[in-house]
């Protein structure tokens, strides 16, 4: 898996680098946390399900 990936902040309202921030399996998939460098702004994702706003 990549260590960033491009994503539209929704604090930033731009589109920004997120860097993974921690990892692990669980039993509904991989759990991979994501967090923006310029304004700190992180989400969760599961198993390609993300917690960011629609």
């Amino acid at each position: 898996m990549a260590l960033e990936k491009d994503v539209d902040c929704p604090s930033c309202g731009e589109t920004r680098s997120f860097y993974r921030t921690a990892a692990m399996t669980l039993h509904l998939g991989e759990k991979t946390k994501w967090r923006c460098p310029d304004c700190g702004y992180g989400y969760v994702e599961i198993d390609g399900i993300d917690t960011l706003p629609a």
